[in-house]
Order: structure tokens, then sequence, then C-alpha cells
């Protein structure tokens, strides 16, 4: 047993992974609207109902994560949403239109299963500790006010689509964490 949050490398990684879980899903639905219109929706209400679907994907992929997760192992699962998620947004980075638009929104989908899987595995195994390490996971959704900052300053200066390296970063070190950064071991 260690005598410090900081001394469990699975919770430290996983905080990190919270941060950037949340920052990619407020920055990319932040982004939404304006995104679908650059892609040629002409009607703001339009794109707004889209952006919609990204939040209703993120419900039908709870509840379907609910399920698969008994079928599965949860690090797995996120390996597998978080490649999913940085595949999604390379195809709307190199594509125009209704393909860019629509694999945004599928990655509401991927989102889905993230937080509590993230969470769960961040403080498996911590004990007594699991207090102050369910504490420091919860901190790390800042990164739903830092994220979509960085996000709209890099699609400022290089343009949305190029601005998806970041999210797309962040879904991949997700990916990461439930293949490998989630293993138990203290640092």
């Amino acid at each position: 047993m260690h005598s410090s949050i900081w001394s469990y490398r699975h919770t430290l990684l996983g905080a990190v992974g919270i941060f950037f879980y949340v920052g990619t899903e407020v920055g990319l639905a932040s982004i939404a609207v304006n995104y679908f219109k650059l892609q040629g929706m002409s009607s703001f209400r339009t794109a707004s109902f889209l952006a919609s679907l990204y939040w209703f994907g993120a419900l039908v992929g709870r509840l379907a994560g609910s399920w698969i997760l008994t079928k599965m192992k949860s690090g797995k699962l996120l390996g597998i949403v978080g490649v999913a998620g940085a595949a999604l947004l390379a195809v709307s980075m190199m594509s125009s239109g209704g393909v860019a638009i629509w694999s945004l929104v599928l990655c509401g989908l991927c989102n889905s299963i993230m937080f509590p899987n993230i969470f769960v595995l961040a403080v498996a195994g911590l004990g007594p500790m699991t207090s102050k390490g369910s504490g420091l996971i919860t901190t790390a959704i800042v990164g739903g006010a830092v994220m979509p900052w960085l996000l709209g300053a890099a699609a400022d200066r290089f343009g949305i689509q190029h601005a998806f390296l970041i999210p797309m970063g962040c879904y991949l070190y997700i990916a990461y964490y439930g293949v490998s950064g989630s293993k138990q071991k203290s640092s």
C-alpha cells in the first residue's frame, strides 16, 4: 500500500485520460455547428439538430456499452472506441460535406463509454486511497474548459479540420490508456 495517490500510475494516467476525454467531448460539440456550416450545411437549425445527434449518440452508446461490457473487458472496449474516434476524425479531416459531418456526429457514439470506463479503471485497486483517487480524477474534468479553448485557437489559426489533430491525439491517448496505461503499476 502506498501513502500517496501520486504513486498510483494507473490513477494518474486515468486523470489525464479524463482530462482529454471531457475536453474532446466538449470541444467537438462546441465547434460542431460552425464545422457543419463550413461543410456546406446552410441551415443553422439543421446544423444545430445534427449537433444534438452527437449527444444522442453518446446516450445510445452508453446504453449499448452497458450491454457490451458484459461481453468484453472495459480496457479493451476503451481501446476500440478510442481508435474508432481517432479514425472518425481522420475521415472527417480528409473529406467534406456529408461524410465530414457524419463522421464527426458519430464521434458522440465513441465518447459514450469513455468517462465511466476510465474512471473505474483509474480507481481500481486503490483501497483506502479510493476517495483521493476519485477526487483527483474528478478534478481532471477541467479539460472541458481547457481543450475547447485550445481546439478553438487551433481552428482559428490552422482551420477546423487541421485542429482535429488535437482531439485525435486525445482519442489515441484514451485508447492507449484502455489497453495499457490502466494496468495497475505504481510509480
